[in-house]
């Protein structure tokens, strides 16, 4: 997993660069006016930048680092972590999560056969019937692992629960493939060195539609602007679930280590609440 601990903020001019360390806030910051004076000048010699890469940057995620969870061996096998618009995030070294993400269910048949009633030819089109059956045929086909399988607002959610599975392997990206992972997600599973699993519901499912201020903070006003709009997001949080527990497939059996994080995620996602998902 890469959390960096320490961020600091470059600036040239108008051009604002942000740099991370493993050893201080002095190394940050030097690496991060480097990268600004390097901007500035390939920017005044006509070379532009590339767009940054979005929510999946090849770099490290400039989130602080709210838990740490470990195993038997004193090894840091989770983190809970805050993302950019202030969701709670689990971060595991080895235990596996798939994100599937779902087109909205289109119907069969044209507009206009629709229009003027003919049936249609075809039963309506079940993109979470289609999946559920994918993993149901390959999990027959792989006896040993066992999932469990929950609804989020876009898709669906698996985590494994047979074993530990590394993230950057070849065993991962085959089992991504077979299941349709999202593209992003399994990007980041390899650059990142961990699976990730959103905890808490997105701000503006639930209400909740400026966005925080992002840490680290520059300032003491900041930090108290984004414990402001925290409470408020945490107050409209608690009508809403992330996911929803609809089935466990395959080998039932749960691995020690997982299963403290299968329950830390289940009561942080509020997975069997059957409450609205956000």
């Amino acid at each position: 997993m890469n959390f960096p601990p320490f961020w600091a903020r470059g600036r040239n001019g108008s051009f604002l660069v942000w740099r991370w360390s493993f050893q201080s806030v002095a190394e940050a910051q030097a690496l991060a006016n480097q990268a600004a004076q390097q901007l500035a000048e390939r920017f005044c010699a006509g070379n532009y930048p590339p767009k940054p890469g979005g929510y999946y940057p090849n770099r490290p995620f400039r989130e602080p680092v709210l838990q740490e969870i470990r195993n038997a061996a004193g090894e840091i096998s989770a983190v809970v972590t805050r993302n950019s618009y202030g969701c709670q995030v689990l971060n595991t070294a080895r235990i596996m999560f798939v994100d599937i993400d779902l087109p909205e269910p289109k119907r069969a048949g044209g507009f206009f056969k629709r229009l003027l009633g003919k049936p249609d030819p075809s039963p309506r089109v079940q993109p979470e019937a289609e999946a559920l059956a994918r993993i149901a045929k390959w999990t027959q086909s792989n006896a040993a692992w066992g999932w469990r399988i929950y609804r989020t607002r876009a898709g669906l959610r698996l985590m494994a629960t047979h074993g530990l599975v590394e993230p950057d392997t070849a065993l991962a990206d085959t089992v991504f493939a077979a299941l349709g992972a999202d593209p992003l997600y399994r990007q980041l599973c390899k650059t990142q060195k961990c699976f990730r699993a959103r905890l808490t519901p997105k701000p503006w499912r639930c209400g909740v539609y400026d966005k925080p201020q992002r840490w680290p903070w520059l300032d003491p006003k900041q930090e108290l602007r984004f414990q402001n709009w925290e409470a408020r997001y945490q107050n409209q949080a608690r009508a809403w679930a992330t996911c929803a527990l609809i089935q466990q497939a395959g080998n039932p059996q749960v691995h020690p280590e997982i299963q403290p994080l299968l329950n830390l995620h289940d009561e942080a996602t509020r997975a069997e609440s059957l409450v609205q998902l956000a």
